[in-house]
């Protein structure tokens, strides 16, 4: 029978230097339920919102509790329960190799993400991704694959683009020598429980099949071709960077029906209001079956607007900024969470949710989804695009009110 044993901890302290409620500015009222400081804040944070909550006394990790003020003094609009739907890069494990390093993001540390997970890896200049393949999907470097007819692709993406390979595809990753800081990239899997050190990776493989099935492989009698196989993998590894030119890195010409890369960063955005979406998915990307994404700007002051995803979950990562989002679950259940730069955030199919820019900067983020096709609702549309009376009969706006609400999707606002 196990034991358990309960330590109790009790701290005796002064009120600490300063404390966040501030539901009035100026003699003025302000919305209660704003978010009440940001990871800049000059403050200590405690959880403290109007007259609930009262001061920690006891050790705090303020950094942090700076950069999650509506996990620590949430907004009287959550309630219930959720589980934890954000994590961030810089709590990940890192992996550090010769040639970079890589950390991931999976169910063991965001058990609520089973759709997706994500890797966020940098080589140096001229560094390899080993040659390897999984058994799910991944989205200035060189990639190359070979499809299971022998057709071969290989292609180069800046800043911005994608790439796509299907689950089981060999393929490699080298960072190319056009600058000398080499590249950092993300890769995003369409399994949560996918981990980077469970790839099936060549130096692995050829280490653990004995060099007389090697030369019977591949018809060489001479079994001292084989000593330099490393007896470890090699997973990311120096070496140096390929041609400028992709041609002159062919084996063959590329024969691929449809190319594996997408230039995303020469796609033109779709303006909206407070700022602008790029969409891809199978529609222009053909080889992305599984997954489509939208890169999402946000001007200071705009937000993506009130949506859900109908039958996706959405992957979601922070590239700049600063972001508040409210994940509504259905039955009265809904969380506040903060965001920034690094961050990712895991939003289930069906959940009701808005971003906000809650910076001073530009917020830039990656939507994710399982799907090879993007879709998502808009409440405002919804709402626009209803008989009047019901929407009056719901939530009592006036005839005015209704007519002003848009009957196409803003995206952002």
């Amino acid at each position: 029978m196990a034991a358990v044993v309960l330590l109790k901890v009790m701290w005796t302290a002064a009120a600490p230097a300063s404390r966040s409620s501030a539901v009035t500015e100026g003699g003025m009222n302000i919305d209660a339920n704003r978010q009440l400081w940001n990871p800049h804040s000059k403050i200590i944070p405690q959880p403290i919102r109007g007259a609930l909550g009262t001061p920690i006394i006891g050790p705090q990790n303020v950094e942090l509790e700076l950069q999650n003020s509506d996990l620590l003094a949430p907004p009287s609009t959550d309630h219930g329960r959720l589980p934890n739907l954000k994590w961030p890069f810089s709590l990940s494990h890192n992996r550090l190799s010769q040639g970079g390093w890589s950390r991931e993001q999976n169910v063991n540390v965001m058990p609520a993400a089973t759709a997706l997970a994500g890797v966020n890896m940098r080589l140096k200049a001229g560094a390899i991704r080993e040659m390897h393949w999984h058994n799910t999907a991944e989205g200035d470097v060189r990639i190359s694959t070979i499809t299971p007819r022998g057709t071969v692709f290989v292609g180069d993406v800046s800043e911005g683009d994608l790439w796509y390979f299907p689950a089981g595809h060999p393929h490699s990753i080298q960072a190319k020598n056009t600058t000398k800081e080499g590249a950092e990239f993300l890769l995003i899997f369409d399994e949560g429980t996918f981990s980077e050190d469970s790839t099936f990776l060549l130096t692995d493989w050829l280490a653990h099949v004995p060099k007389g099935v090697l030369a019977k492989n591949f018809g060489i009698k001479d079994l001292t071709v084989f000593d330099h196989i490393p007896e470890k993998e090699l997973y990311i590894f120096p070496s140096s960077p390929p041609p400028d030119d992709a041609r002159l890195d062919m084996a063959i010409p590329n024969n691929t029906p449809n190319p594996y890369t997408f230039p995303l960063s020469k796609v033109k955005s779709t303006k909206t209001p407070g700022g602008s979406v790029k969409v891809v998915d199978s529609r222009t990307f053909k080889v992305a079956e599984k997954i489509s994404a939208v890169e999402v700007v946000v001007e200071v002051g705009g937000m993506r607007e009130l949506h859900w995803h109908p039958t996706q979950p959405e992957w979601s990562f922070i590239i700049s900024g600063e972001a508040r989002v409210t994940i509504f679950a259905s039955s009265t259940n809904a969380h506040t969470y903060n965001f920034v730069a690094g961050d990712i955030g895991y939003i289930p199919p069906s959940f009701g949710h808005y971003v906000e820019n809650t910076g001073n900067t530009t917020l830039k983020f990656l939507e994710v989804f399982k799907s090879g096709i993007f879709q998502d609702i808009s409440l405002t549309q919804w709402l626009a695009l209803t008989p009047p009376n019901l929407v009056k009969a719901h939530l009592g706006f006036s005839d005015e009110i209704i007519a002003k609400l848009s009957k196409f999707k803003l995206e952002v606002v």
